[in-house]
């Protein structure tokens, strides 16, 4: 094992994070249906910073992520800043790895804490899936380009005459690999296929999670991590998850038809995770500036690791390739974690990586090393539940997941924790938290 590398300031601090804190998330057009994501973005800092009581100039660094852009608002980190009363000068930008989007927000926070740059910022992300930026054809936007510099109407007309009727057509936003032409659920079905994952295995795993994250919400255990918000007309509030689905059933998975391969495959919107609404943030500082305004950190970040493969087969490999080197650079095990906790974009998907952590060959064949990196004690995993059951607003996820592990492992009295993900792009993410 490679030496471990601390997360520290130059002063010796770690990186705390104090405070997290999410929206509900929201089905595609149900809840937020019309709210866009710099708006939900707003929502959730803004709370955020009330219910922490820290001084608005207290935050120097806002680093924000959408995957899902609105042209209107590309730096959706800078609205949210003027939007929200924070301090005018308050350094933001924006970020985007896909679903591992508030992971990297996150990490450029605390590269910044490291640097001595800031002493407090907040990292987060949103993302909406019912306002979409719908596009026009690439030959009906050369002419209104060429529009735009022509002096006469005949040259205008004439421009306009070279259209076809399937030119006008609206262009919603692309669901495949732009390098591949692979939409996500095709690489889950290669995986299922790869890795001899079974239906009954995917419907087994998504059932887990609906039952654990419905669970969860019963207890109260997220009620202090999800806000309760209000949208227009501002009649009824929204305060939980509304896909958790705790009263479905293993005979109501089976009686989905695939939704990628309709002949052969196994991947169904039930044992996916489904496009979803929402925002999640955090807060995080030094630890001596944590003690300077008397605030109890929920944790501290011990390492990271960012990861890519290819993109042509079994791309959502991201957290088999990620996880052990975040544990290496936390001078950890996984026999060393209380929580593990990995974004569930598909059954097929996280079953796959679960499969290769505990795989002697792969760790030695693909990765390199001795050793696998080893099985994840199911009694650890996914302990309330996942991304099939909460949603998955692409940007949002990560920070969603941060603060939710760092939260259960404070209820374990402490320890620590992995957070991993997969991202298009073959992209790979993990974090270590610990928690006291």
């Amino acid at each position: 094992m490679r030496q471990a590398l601390p997360l520290v300031t130059r002063q010796g601090d770690r990186i705390a994070i104090v405070s997290g804190l999410r929206t509900p998330f929201a089905r595609q057009a149900t809840a937020f249906h019309g709210i866009p994501a710099v708006d939900l973005g707003k929502m959730v800092v803004g709370e955020l910073l009330a219910r922490s009581e820290i001084p608005a100039d207290a935050i120097e660094q806002l680093v924000f992520g959408q995957v899902v852009q609105m042209p209107e608002a590309p730096n959706i980190a800078r609205e949210i800043v003027l939007g929200t009363g924070m301090n005018v000068h308050t350094d933001a930008y924006s970020v985007s790895r896909a679903c591992a989007t508030s992971f990297q927000a996150v990490a450029n926070v605390a590269e910044s804490l490291m640097a001595g740059t800031i002493r407090a910022g907040i990292a987060g992300g949103a993302d909406s899936s019912s306002v979409l930026p719908i596009g026009v054809s690439k030959a009906l936007a050369r002419v209104l380009v060429d529009v735009n510099k022509a002096r006469t109407t005949r040259q205008r007309l004439t421009l306009f005459s070279r259209l076809r009727l399937r030119d006008l057509l609206p262009v919603p936003p692309a669901v495949a690999e732009y390098s591949t032409g692979l939409r996500m659920g095709d690489t889950a079905e290669q995986m299922a296929k790869t890795y001899g994952i079974t239906r009954e295995q995917q419907d087994a795993l998504a059932h887990r999670s609906h039952q654990r994250a419905a669970q969860a919400w019963a207890e109260g255990k997220l009620a202090e991590e999800v806000m309760t918000t209000y949208v227009p007309p501002y009649k009824n509030p929204f305060a939980e998850d509304n896909n958790i689905r705790g009263a479905s059933t293993l005979a109501d998975y089976a009686k989905l038809r695939p939704a990628f391969d309709r002949k052969h495959g196994s991947v169904t919107a039930a044992n996916s995770t489904p496009l979803t609404d929402g925002a999640a943030a955090v807060i995080m500082m030094t630890e001596s500036r944590a003690k300077e305004l008397g605030l109890r950190p929920l944790g501290y970040l011990r390492s990271y690791a960012f990861t890519a493969i290819d993109v042509w087969q079994d791309m959502l490999l991201g957290p088999a390739w990620s996880t052990p080197l975040a544990l290496e650079r936390a001078g950890l095990t996984m026999a060393d974690l209380t929580l593990f906790d990995m974004h569930e974009a598909f059954a097929a998907q996280t079953l796959a990586n679960l499969q290769l952590l505990g795989s002697e060959r792969f760790s030695r064949e693909v990765l390199g090393r001795a050793q696998a990196t080893g099985e994840v004690d199911d009694a650890k995993f996914n302990v309330l539940g996942g991304s099939i059951a909460y949603g998955h607003p692409f940007a949002a996820t990560g920070a969603r997941m941060i603060t939710q592990t760092l939260h259960e492992l404070r209820r374990r009295g402490g320890g620590f924790g992995l957070v991993t993900a997969c991202a298009a792009g073959g992209l790979g993410a993990a974090m270590v938290l610990e928690a006291e």
